[in-house]
């Protein structure tokens, strides 16, 4: 079967997920809820797609760092 979406890596532990960037609220990073200054912090040290693990990670980083 194959998948409509694109199957790509996440920049940061390069695990591989279903990419649905034209059909966004059904990514699996849209579950993900980040502030303005956490994605500006991710695109900061990031150029490429994340998975919702590892998004969660940097955003309790970042969270941890600003505190």
């Amino acid at each position: 079967m194959h998948s409509k979406h694109e199957i790509i890596r996440c920049e940061r532990c390069n695990a591989a997920f279903e990419c649905k960037a034209n059909s966004y609220t059904k990514c699996q990073c849209s579950a993900v809820q980040l502030t303005l200054n956490e994605t500006q912090y991710i695109s900061e040290n990031y150029d490429g797609c994340l998975c919702a693990q590892c998004l969660l990670i940097i955003q309790q980083e970042y969270r941890e760092m600003v505190l």
